[in-house]
């Protein structure tokens, strides 16, 4: 297995970067990060356009090697 770190970023929610010592860390880290993003947007502007969770969601991990 690769070691980290690893950084976990979003083309949907500008200003999400995460980094972890392991994917399941960057990710984890990432989705705590992502719910704070929102809410803070959603005290500025409203709820974000983003999708549902409803819709299927296909990531891509690179890691280098």
């Amino acid at each position: 297995m690769p070691e980290g770190p690893f950084l976990a970023t979003s083309e949907e929610l500008p200003g999400l970067v995460a980094q972890g010592r392991t994917v399941a860390e960057a990710l984890d880290i990432a989705r705590d990060v992502a719910r704070k993003l929102i809410e803070a947007r959603r005290e500025r502007e409203g709820p974000p356009d983003l999708p549902g969770t409803s819709q299927r969601r296909d990531y891509t991990i690179v890691v280098a090697a």
